[in-house]
């Protein structure tokens, strides 16, 4: 699969902290959930698989090599609530409320 995120490289992506590479993440699950209210599935599939590969950037960070277990059961987890069977009964809040603590760290 091509990239989705064309002109960002490895490189670039790890020269972000964590809170900035989950506060980008984050924004793409804001519009996967904005796009899945307001019934338009294939921008929200797009935007999960945007948040997705970005996500997949930050797994592969050497500097999160300790928080590999949190960082791929959050992707289980997104993967579970967009596109599987919602197993884990996450909410469009528990999204936001995750990912807004992270919004407001970058933003600081």
């Amino acid at each position: 699969m091509s990239p989705l995120h064309a002109g960002l490289t490895a490189t670039r992506w790890q020269s972000f902290s964590l809170v900035e590479q989950l506060a980008n993440v984050g924004s793409e699950v804001e519009r996967a959930i904005k796009w899945s209210r307001t019934g338009r599935a294939d921008f929200c599939t797009n935007a999960v698989y945007r948040g997705l590969e970005l996500l997949d950037l930050t797994i592969a960070d050497p500097r999160h090599r300790l928080r590999l277990k949190e960082l791929t059961r959050l992707r289980e987890a997104l993967l579970d609530y967009f596109l599987g069977p919602n197993e884990f009964g996450s909410t469009d809040l528990a999204w936001h409320r995750y990912f807004h603590a992270f919004g407001m760290a970058a933003a600081l």
